[in-house]
């Protein structure tokens, strides 16, 4: 039955209408991951050795590497977290088709949750736990506490993956979870409240009793059990992979005439974003990010820290939301195509939604005033070159995202319900990079407010050269656009 499954799976891969495109950008990923075992391996076979330099130099307040590792360890299982909830993808395995032929349900889901055990995000922090595991032994540590503590670090992390399905399908897992990392870490931030005191006792005690790994094992088998269980009652055509019905309400969006021929298509968007589970959270999540700067108050990261948190605080729905277009228009993609409609407008209704919802971003960040003048220099700046340059970044990368959205589904079951992927995320990068390195030129040679006088220029210029910037943005989405529809057809 599971050889089965992964020749479907095998099939469907190479079948893919964008294979060629996949196979190239896994190809990439490829290279992204093994960089990340060498760091990994390299930072838990160094780690005790450089902890111990700095308890000695007295850089670090502690006696012990060890002690010092279970301190901050809960940073550690906290970052697993959330990355894992940007970037990990829930198995799919083609559930639909699958419920008409002769599988047990039972094994569709045991096999769903097994290919979450098997991913990167689990095989990854094995490359720093095994290492730093081996040097505790070599330097003398209690080979059975060692042991101990090691298999309790692994069974957290399994417990952390089916932590992040759960929170990804149930809003009820979600919000607390939010409300609890976001809380403690603004406490800790500010030296309220420091949870360090806490944890440091509770992984030591994984390696005073070596009986103890049982409790994070039975954690995580339980829940493994509830995630079973949950999702093989939502198994079902007629009940978790059915479209809700719900009573038809109507707008008064009479107001967006203003925006002439393009309000049709930013009366649909607002329209999905009240009425779609996904895209709320993508609109809610993109304003969130507003506070990401206060992360970049300490001060250790300078004016490079302003410039990235100025980007990001005022761009949050643009990358979150903007780095999905056109997949929001997935499921009816082959019908506007299909119709007469100018691809122009189509790409001028997004960029005024994202051009307002910056806008918007932007008199919410005002509270950065608070910080110092040189912080709201760095959040004009940002806003600036977001709506002049990265609005349109953002719609020519979408030319090349073809990452289909199911909005007709209520419950997807083992299906990718987050905002940001791996694809949009690498496609942020460039869009940072680019103004830390106009700071660069102009803050480090004239001094502070011209490196965001910079910054900001670039916005201008971008809006100055708009029309020329959509019109190769136009040409691209034509180019691409048989390959995109290709790509919207597979249900996998």
């Amino acid at each position: 039955m599971i050889k089965q499954f992964i020749n479907l799976e095998w099939k469907s891969f190479f079948r893919s209408a964008a294979f060629k495109k996949n196979l190239a950008f896994k190809i990439f990923l490829g290279f992204f991951a093994l960089l990340l075992i060498l760091e990994f391996a390299a930072v838990g076979a160094g780690s005790f050795f450089l902890i111990e330099d700095g308890i000695e130099d007295g850089a670090i307040t502690g006696t012990d590497p060890f002690q010092v590792v279970n301190r901050f360890l809960i940073y550690w299982f906290a970052a697993d977290l959330g990355y894992r909830y940007m970037l990990q993808k829930m198995p799919v395995a083609n559930i639909r088709p699958l419920l008409y032929l002769p599988f047990s349900k039972s094994k569709i889901v045991k096999y769903a949750l097994g290919k979450t055990l098997l991913s990167f995000f689990n095989l990854l922090p094995a490359f720093f736990f095994v290492p730093f595991s081996i040097v505790l032994l070599v330097q003398g540590y209690n080979p059975v506490g060692v042991i101990s503590w090691h298999l309790a670090a692994v069974f957290i992390t399994l417990s952390i993956n089916f932590l992040n399905i759960f929170m990804n399908n149930m809003d009820k897992v979600f919000y607390p979870m939010l409300v609890i990392l976001v809380g403690l870490g603004i406490l800790q931030r500010y030296e309220i409240y420091d949870i360090t005191q806490h944890t440091e006792p509770v992984f030591s005690f994984f390696y005073d009793q070596p009986w103890s790994f049982v409790i994070p094992l039975l954690i995580a088998a339980s829940l493994a059990y509830f995630a079973y269980g949950y999702f093989l009652k939502q198994l079902y055509l007629d009940t978790g992979l059915k479209s809700k019905a719900k009573e038809a309400t109507t707008e008064d969006l009479s107001f967006l005439n203003r925006f002439g021929s393009i309000s049709t298509y930013l009366k649909n968007d607002i329209k999905l974003i009240k009425r779609n589970k996904r895209a709320k959270m993508t609109f809610i999540m993109g304003f969130l990010i507003v506070f990401y700067g206060l992360f970049f108050m300490s001060g250790q990261f300078g004016n490079y820290g302003k410039v990235f948190a100025g980007i990001f605080a005022t761009g949050g729905f643009l990358f979150s939301f903007g780095g999905l277009v056109p997949s929001w228009d997935s499921s009816y993609y082959k019908l506007m195509m299909s119709q007469n409609i100018p691809y122009r407008d189509f790409l001028m209704s997004k960029w005024w939604l994202m051009v307002i919802a910056t806008a918007v971003s932007t008199v919410l960040a005002t509270f950065y005033l608070y910080f110092g003048w040189d912080w709201w220099f760095a959040i004009l700046a940002g806003a600036a070159y977001n709506i002049g340059f990265n609005s349109s970044v953002v719609l020519l990368g979408g030319a090349y995202v073809k990452t289909p959205i199911d909005l007709m589904s209520s419950k997807k079951a083992f299906g990718d319900s987050k905002a940001f992927n791996a694809k949009t995320f690498l496609l942020i990068i460039p869009k940072m990079l680019l103004p830390v390195g106009i700071y660069a030129l102009f803050g480090e040679t004239l001094g502070s407010n011209y490196g965001f006088i910079a910054i900001a220029v670039t916005g201008v210029l971008g809006l100055l050269f708009r029309n020329k910037i959509f019109t190769l943005i136009e040409k691209i989405y034509k180019t691409e656009k048989y390959d995109t529809i290709a790509a919207y057809a597979q249900k996998d």
